[in-house]
């Protein structure tokens, strides 16, 4: 056995199933080596999407996405694809190949000092040095990589490594790490004081972020929140961890979200943050959430707790442990008039749109898509002004929305949407793009028919980078720059050179049926929905 071979039996004990790359000299006996492994290897167009798709697999099946690509520029490619899986805690296995031990430092062909170009976007990053160590370092990976705060782990492997003989292969049946010990439970006497501020509060409300999702602690908030009747507002992050439609749901907070979300987290006298940063674009303005109310912040990263906003009780732990103590206690919440209260801010706050008739109403349109899809489906959500559409407009049931939280990066949805597919063949997957970030990914159309993987995309198409056009809009008086998309491809023919169905909407007309044509079969499609260029979010 080498040290190729051994990464694949790592692999294949950790039950990965599939691995997202792009090869080249430097990880060749990696890619030699699966061959013999049951394991699927899906051929990426460009690097950053080979993280892209392994981030859709994690968040499906709540375990490492695994990637693998070269040195050099095949490793710097992947960067931004970790950078956004850090950035959102979505834990990846990330495998570059390296040059030669012995040249490391010499600057030779497609060298990069890759773990120190990532050392701000991992959790860890490893440069293997001996092949004997490579079960031990495989197995800490996907340890680090999907427990605490959940994030991607870097492991980068030499071709002489790969190359060289293995004394004895034993994966590692546990990880004792000393320096890496994440708190899951939350302490007993910090449960109790938020039980009692429960008690005492006239207006409570939680606010859920994505790290009640990467905990799979939705169903357990969601039977508290209904139990003791506590409304819920969530991040961008967290958008689904409340069914939509749920009576005691009331939308996205921050600067994109709903207007009464905002305002029941500035009159709420205790507010529970779970499983968010408290970042700026959920929470602008940190004095919002902690003057005249009791916050409570839990979140299983400490470093995260106080970061932003001080809370009056900070809790450390797992989200679905802390839930499950919070069950436990007895108590009884009286917030009746408070719901009153926020169903009148719903129904009096609701943001009024004017959409031009002359082309499709992106709101109104989203709305009947997700309504359309089934009950589990998966919708992934790209970066612009298409994801504020889709975070305000969106009725997500009991399926999944994917997007790209923190790091904000084009051309995610694609990518993403493959591997969401690959991990759950049998749920419908739609990707939702701008024609700015879908020229961001379009080359995956490929990789779609080379494997045949059946994502469904929708491209709202302004000939704008519209997010951009509407910033400068406001805040250059219409002086835009850089921010006209003409040149872009006829979508139709682009299709139909890769061999995709295509279907046109123009207007809100034939809305109804132009969606049941595109949802009908688990086939790939590419639907294009023309928009008016200066529609705002």
């Amino acid at each position: 056995m080498i040290g190729a071979d051994a990464m694949v039996k790592c692999l294949e004990a950790e039950g990965v199933s599939t691995v997202f790359g792009y090869p080249g000299v430097a990880i060749c006996p990696f890619y030699n080596s699966i061959l013999d492994s049951d394991i699927r290897t899906i051929l990426i167009r460009t690097e950053q999407n080979a993280a892209h798709a392994a981030s859709g697999v994690a968040r499906i099946t709540g375990k490492p996405g695994v990637c693998a690509v070269t040195s050099g520029p095949g490793a710097t490619n992947v960067i931004t694809g970790i950078a956004t899986a850090f950035a959102d805690s979505i834990p990846l296995i990330c495998i570059t190949g390296q040059v030669n031990s012995e040249l490391l430092g010499s600057d030779v062909f497609q060298e990069a000092d890759i773990t120190g170009a990532v050392e701000s976007f991992v959790k860890y990053s490893y440069l293997i040095k001996d092949a004997n160590e490579i079960p031990r370092i495989f197995k800490e990976a996907f340890h680090i990589a999907n427990t605490g705060r959940k994030g991607p782990v870097l492991i980068d492997v030499p071709i002489d490594v790969q190359n060289a003989s293995v004394s004895r292969f034993k994966y590692p049946e546990e990880v004792s790490l000393r320096t890496y010990k994440p708190t899951v439970k939350g302490h007993a006497v910090q449960i109790k004081k938020v039980i009692r501020e429960l008690e005492k509060a006239k207006r409570p409300l939680i606010c859920a972020g994505g790290g009640v999702l990467l905990s799979e602690a939705e169903n357990k908030l969601r039977h508290f929140a209904e139990t003791h009747r506590i409304p819920v507002v969530s991040t961008m992050m967290g958008i689904g961890v409340m069914p939509t439609k749920h009576p005691q749901y009331y939308g996205m907070v921050g600067n994109n979200g709903k207007a009464y979300a905002n305002r029941a987290m500035s009159e709420a006298d205790l507010l529970i943050m779970v499983g968010a940063r408290v970042a700026d674009r959920a929470v602008n303005q940190p004095d919002l959430i902690t003057k005249d109310k009791v916050l409570v912040h839990i979140d299983v990263d400490p470093a995260e707790i106080g970061k932003n906003a001080g809370p009056t009780i900070p809790l450390v732990g797992d989200a679905g442990h802390i839930f499950e103590d919070f069950e436990k206690e007895e108590f009884s919440c009286h917030c009746e008039e408070w719901i009153e209260t926020l169903e009148g801010y719903r129904e009096t706050m609701e943001k009024k749109r004017n959409p031009n008739p002359a082309y499709v109403d992106p709101a109104a349109f989203i709305t009947r898509l997700s309504e359309k899809m089934e009950e589990d489906a998966v919708y992934v959500a790209d970066v612009g002004q298409n994801q504020i559409w889709s975070c305000g407009y969106v009725k997500v049931r009991e399926g999944k929305f994917l997007t790209s939280g923190g790091m904000g990066t084009m051309g995610y949805s694609i990518p993403a949407a493959m591997g969401a597919k690959i991990a759950a063949p049998g749920r419908q997957v739609v990707a939702v793009c701008g024609d700015g970030s879908f020229q961001m990914s379009m080359m995956e159309l490929a990789t779609m028919c080379q494997h045949k993987i059946p994502v469904k995309i929708i491209v709202m198409k302004n000939n704008y980078l519209g997010m951009v056009r509407q910033y400068q809009h406001f805040t250059y008086k219409d002086n835009y720059s850089v921010v006209d998309l003409s040149g872009s491809p006829d979508l139709e023919k682009l299709s139909a050179a890769f061999g995709i169905p295509f279907l046109r909407l123009t207007t809100m007309e034939r809305c109804d049926e132009t969606i049941d044509a595109f949802l009908r079969e688990d086939t790939s499609m590419l639907l294009e929905c023309v928009i008016d260029p200066m529609d705002l979010v």
